[in-house]
Parts: structure tokens; sequence; C-alpha cells
């Protein structure tokens, strides 16, 4: 691929670290969604943190050396990895008034790159859209990259959190998370009277198993794609007067947010370090299930 130089509203951004997200196994293997490419070659990579090497004309609010993280979302729909934006995956990349986040000098690339994916989506998920704060009782479905994040933050907004977790290896970090029970099925905890329910894997019976525990007037947000279908009881949805709203990644001030909580020292989920010609190794291990942690490629200075 040629490398960028910073056009007119523009930086250039040197990658520190990319993080490995499973949407990129699903557009590598699913043909639906080629329809996100317009172009390929294409490099993916929307899980990006590093620093500027350059700065475009009416940019000069940033400088070179400055340490950033890169909301992938951009404005018009498009985003850095997907559409026109080349990624992560390769060294450089440019980045928009849009994307750019100051990453804290106490959060390191490797955090900072996750939060921009994994973290934001789950932050948002949890706190923007599901409203989590001190004294209410969580669901959360999934412990993964994401699911790790939005338990951790809900425990650390004062919630009490209940988590399901098929793999039983992940399921050892409830302590480490903060967890008030955790078991392989959200139903195990339909006497919680549950307020709100995240569901981070979204295989649809999941969806349904959060429906079925939810207490009166509760919150189903629903951001896992592990299946883009469920059939859910919509007895429960009408008896119960249940509310069901999506999410989806999240927003620049979601991000300043969260590096503000990363940087305290109280959110450090679970990291698989790579190297960068490592890639195509780590996206095969997330083909294969069982990765606990999020994967991060590490670039050199």
């Amino acid at each position: 691929m040629e490398e960028p130089h910073a056009g007119p509203g523009e930086v250039i951004v040197d990658v520190k670290a990319a993080g490995l997200c499973h949407s990129d196994v699903s557009a590598l293997d699913d043909a639906g969604w080629m329809a996100m490419f317009p172009r390929i070659p294409m490099t993916l990579g929307h899980e990006n943190a590093g620093v500027i090497s350059e700065v475009g004309k009416g940019m000069e609010h940033w400088k070179v050396g400055d340490r950033v993280g890169l909301s992938p979302m951009m404005p018009d729909g498009d985003a850095i990895g997907y559409g026109a934006w080349d990624g992560g995956y390769g060294p450089k990349v440019r980045a928009t008034d849009a994307n750019l986040v100051r990453l804290p000098d106490q959060v390191s690339f490797e955090l900072g790159a996750m939060a921009t994916d994994a973290g934001l989506t789950s932050y948002h998920a949890m706190v923007t859209r599901g409203g989590a704060k001190k004294g209410m009782r969580v669901g959360v479905i999934g412990l993964g990259g994401l699911g790790y994040i939005g338990a951790r933050v809900a425990v650390l907004k004062g919630a009490e959190v209940y988590a399901a977790e098929v793999n039983p290896d992940t399921r050892e970090l409830a302590d480490e998370i903060g967890l008030a029970g955790v078991a392989a099925s959200i139903t195990d905890f339909a006497d919680k009277n549950l307020e709100l329910i995240v569901d981070y894997a979204g295989f649809g019976s999941t969806t349904a198993q959060a429906v079925q525990t939810l207490g009166e007037s509760g919150t189903l947000v629903q951001v896992g794609m592990g299946r883009l279908e469920a059939t859910i009881d919509t007895k429960q949805v009408i008896l119960k007067q249940l509310q069901i709203l999506g999410s989806k990644s999240g927003t620049k001030q979601d991000l300043e947010e969260l590096y503000d909580l990363m940087g305290t020292g109280e959110l450090n989920p679970p990291l698989n370090r790579i190297t960068p010609h490592q890639i195509p190794e780590g996206l095969d291990r997330l083909r294969q299930g069982g990765v606990v942690g999020r994967l991060i490629a590490l670039y050199e200075d």
C-alpha cells in the first residue's frame, strides 16, 4: 500500500498498537460484509493508538509527537479500517478531528488501542445507552474483550453485577472484575430482578435468555452480533414492560471518559501482545475461538 500523507484537515498517525477484532474475521469470511469496502485492496484494523507524525493544513492545534487514540467512526458513517480509510494493520493511518482523542501519558498504547473499539463499544452500551450507575443490578452476557470491560466499568460505577460466560477459563476472572456472581447462563440470575442486561455475545439464544431474565421495566441493550437474528418471548416484553435498545460503537466523549477511567489504574483488561507479523495468525485464533482477553499488535519504535 502507498504510504499516506496528511491532506487538509488531516494528520498522519504512526500506529503504536492495533487491536484485533472478531468483526475483521467476519469481514474476511462473510461476503455480506463486502459492501462496506468500496475498494480493494483495503487495510483492516479499526482499533488503534499511536503518535502523530505529520500535520496537515488546518490541523495546527495538533502537533507532531502527540499521543492519540483513534475513534474509528466518522461523521459520514465511514470508519478507519472500513470504507475509504485504511486501518492500523498497516504502520500509518490518516485521521481527522472526528477521530482524534488525546491519550493520557498514564494510559499505555495497548490500552489506548483497545479502548477505541472494544472499550468504546462496551462503555457506550453500558453507560451511555444502559445508564449503569451506583446501586443498579446489572447483568452482562459474555466476558470477552467487550464484556470484560463493560462488566468492570459497571462495577466501578457502583453497580451490582452478575455475568454469564460459557468459557470456564474466562469465568475465573469473576473476582478480578468484582462480580457479584457468574454462571454459564444469565438465566441463573432470574431471581435477582436485574434492571439492566447488556448482551455482548448476541448469539440469538443469549438475547432470548436476557428477555426471560430481566426484572419488571428492565432494559436490554443489544451489542453482540454473533447471530443477526433472535427469537424472543414477546409475552415477557409486554407483561414486564421491557425496553430493548441497540448500541454500536460510541462517541469521542465516551472515549475521553474511558481514558480517564483507565488512567486511575482500576481498569486493566487482559491483553495478549503480538507482533504485526502475527496479525494473520491472531485472526485465525479469533476464528477458532477461546481467546481470553484482547489481542494487541505492538509496533516497535
